[in-house]
């Protein structure tokens, strides 16, 4: 009972720290890319959203209990941002953020990506090393046999009415084309059809340091995420009683009345305060 008022406490604290100072559109290799950013603080955290989601479907609960400066961006052909004429890839994605951060200005920064963004967050950290001080990488594989048995048996028979419908809503509430919303959905399911294995030596190669975050229900393995903190040297490790995103208050997942994204918010601000 006393752990949960003082996470209540800190939270309440926090979210006054996150208010909204600007939003825009960057021209980043070829796309219109949103963002938004929030609050001030020298060292920001960018926010990576996970598949099919717009930036408040993943981390509209925890942003305002998220301190310092926040930049919470949205990928190719998700949310407000617009699409290429070209397949999606986590390792494009990674030079999108890459590309967005150098437009602003940000030589150096903290990402918190959540399942796909997850997966994006660890090719930032493999490809463009030089802008990254910390990463949490939550709920993301790295490997195939990283998801519940029959995920990518599943993928190729999925339609866009298999698509959670909150995230259906969410999408269409800041872009609403039904035709925009169904090239997300294609291209999602395309790259996940085709994920290969990152090589460990790729992740390996991490210097960063990570704290990796999974639900005891997730639908990425406890023993997965658990070998990923062995590759990753140093890395930190959090095993939550939570589904995929619940831990966050995601949209589809989120438990009415819980403080586990206060708590999570919480160990995540203290992770990227130690010294």
């Amino acid at each position: 009972m006393l752990t949960a008022v003082v996470f209540s406490a800190k939270a309440q604290k926090m979210n006054s720290m996150a208010q909204l100072g600007t939003s825009g559109y960057a021209p980043v290799n070829g796309l219109n890319m949103y963002y938004e950013i929030y609050g001030e603080g020298s060292m920001p955290l960018v926010l990576i959203h996970g598949g099919g989601s717009t930036l408040e479907s993943t981390f509209g609960n925890i942003l305002p209990l998220l301190s310092g400066k926040v930049i919470a961006v949205e990928l190719q052909a998700h949310g407000r941002t617009t699409d290429r004429d070209a397949p999606e890839s986590f390792e494009q994605d990674a030079d999108d953020v890459a590309a967005l951060l150098r437009y602003l200005k940000v030589e150096k920064t903290n990402i918190f990506g959540f399942s796909n963004g997850g997966t994006t967050t660890m090719q930032i950290a493999i490809r463009h090393p030089e802008l990254v001080n910390k990463i949490v990488v939550a709920s993301a594989n790295y490997k195939r046999d990283g998801m519940i048995p029959g995920f990518f048996e599943g993928m190729p028979l999925a339609t866009i009415d298999n698509m959670f419908a909150q995230l259906k809503k969410d999408f269409l509430k800041v872009t609403p084309d039904e035709a925009r919303l169904q090239v997300m959905f294609d291209k999602d399911k395309e790259r996940m059809i085709n994920f290969k294995d990152i090589p460990d030596s790729d992740i390996e190669s991490i210097k960063a340091p990570a704290l990796l975050i999974v639900g005891d229900r997730d639908v990425i393995t406890v023993a997965h995420v658990v070998q990923l903190s062995h590759i990753i040297k140093g890395a930190r490790l959090a095993i939550l009683p939570s589904g995929h995103g619940s831990y966050i208050g995601e949209s589809c997942t989120a438990i009415k009345g819980s403080k586990l994204p206060e708590a999570t918010a919480i160990m995540v601000t203290e992770f990227l305060n130690e010294q």
